[in-house]
């Protein structure tokens, strides 16, 4: 059984919380921590099994019987807590981004190295039943060499602008999601990216410094060109859709909704929406994530997802702002 600790309950620690709690069977939430921590998340917390709640995190990382940490705190606390964890000798789940400083990022590599200790990142659309499906299927050379790579992803409403203004920007808090799925179904990582963007949605979003609608064009390692197009609203909801286009074929995969059920009559065909937002469309992705970063403790594996795997998004997140500002194409390269 891994004791496990989870510092932050918002909304991404509530989602955690509930996957362990229901889905996991070999882990158990000894304690949770928040600082701000009130009497209902306290509830909700004993609620679901969850044996401590505290507001300082601390008890944690100094606990002897936690096995592993899950950070779901505030991104800026992100790559402190893990080098506080790791110094600890506990296993770490970190949401993503790890930082948004490269150096900082460099120095969770180093203290993990020599460790033994497993690090995982948070990216759960790789997890998901419909990507999972994609990747393995472009992995096992069903469409041959793949040269064209398409990802749509789009928010059906944008984020308060407190969030826009310490989340580093669309591309780290948003694409930087797409950009790791761009290097998990090809395989491989990017080498230079391109940026056209605007603010489009909300001009308070532009006053904050940041865009809201981009195309992002990457040249992968392997010679395949992905095409990213972003948007921070979709009226008709979340809208998570990709294409692989390889020399022996394509593999695509829609939305999920709450049925594939299509109405024709004399007024049209019509279909459902999809799902609504993150947590309809992921919620699986999620419990799966931890499962095996259970797995991955338990079975003494390596992550599906390490150090690295965080750190690459980051460096591409970074050279698409530097694209963006400067209007040129940007290698991986110079931000490394």
């Amino acid at each position: 059984m891994v004791r496990i600790g989870i510092i932050g309950a918002g909304r991404i620690g509530k989602v955690h919380i509930t996957s362990i709690s229901t889905r996991i069977k070999d882990a158990v939430i000894k304690t949770v921590a928040d600082p701000f921590m009130n009497e209902e998340t306290e509830l909700w917390a004993k609620s679901m099994g969850v044996v401590h709640t505290t507001k300082d995190y601390k008890e944690i990382i100094d606990d002897p019987e936690i096995d592993a940490v899950l950070i779901c705190s505030s991104t800026d606390t992100h790559s402190p807590i893990s080098l506080e964890a790791i110094r600890a000798g506990k296993h770490v789940f970190c949401e993503k981004p790890i930082d948004h400083d490269v150096e900082k990022i460099k120095k969770v590599v180093a203290a993990l190295e020599g460790t033994g200790l497993k690090y995982q990142v948070g990216f759960n659309r790789r997890f998901d039943h419909n990507f999972e499906a994609m990747q393995q299927a472009v992995a096992a050379g069903k469409i041959g060499k793949p040269q064209v790579i398409k990802i749509t992803s789009r928010d059906p409403e944008p984020p308060g602008i407190d969030y826009v203004k310490v989340s580093g920007g669309m591309f780290l808090d948003m694409t930087i999601h797409d950009f790791d799925m761009a290097c998990f179904l090809t395989g491989c990582d990017a080498t230079e990216v391109y940026v056209q963007a605007a603010n489009l949605v909300d001009p308070a979003i532009g006053e904050a410094g940041d865009v809201d609608t981009a195309v992002i064009t990457l040249q992968m390692e392997n010679g395949a060109i992905a095409v990213i197009d972003n948007c921070r609203k979709a009226v008709y909801g979340y809208d998570q859709r990709a294409e692989v286009f390889g020399s022996e074929g394509m593999i695509s995969i829609s939305n999920d909704s709450q049925s594939q059920a299509v109405l024709s009559n004399s007024e049209g065909v019509t279909a459902e929406k999809p799902l609504y937002f993150f947590l309809e469309r992921y919620m699986e992705a999620y419990g799966k994530e931890i499962a095996a970063f259970v797995d991955a403790i338990e079975n003494k594996k390596e992550t599906p997802l390490n150090v690295m795997d965080g750190l690459r998004p980051v460096l591409m997140g970074l050279a698409a702002k530097k694209s963006y500002e400067e209007h040129r194409p940007v290698k991986i390269s110079e931000i490394n």
